[in-house]
């Protein structure tokens, strides 16, 4: 049986690597993605993160937090490689 706080690492780990898969495959299949287009995803993701006057609850809070991390490490891979074929 997964323990209480076993079940919430095992969903972010789950969704985390689900949204880097489909951006990943967005980037490769959308040639009019770019980087603020991504930027301004997270900002909407950000203002959701605000908007839990109601309460989400554990799941969709964990849910949620996984892809706001998920866009951050995207982005931040992104433009990283981008500095790097700078560089050359």
């Amino acid at each position: 049986m997964i323990g209480a706080a076993e079940w919430r690492d095992i969903k972010y780990e789950e969704t985390f690597e689900q949204e880097v898969r489909g951006l990943e495959r967005r980037r490769q299949y959308d040639p009019n993605l770019t980087l603020e287009d991504l930027k301004q995803m997270l900002q909407h993701l950000y203002h959701l993160d605000g908007m839990d006057w109601i309460g989400r609850g554990e799941l969709q809070d964990t849910i949620l937090y996984a892809t706001i991390a998920a866009y951050e490490h995207f982005i931040a891979e992104w433009e990283a490689e981008l500095k790097k074929n700078k560089e050359f």
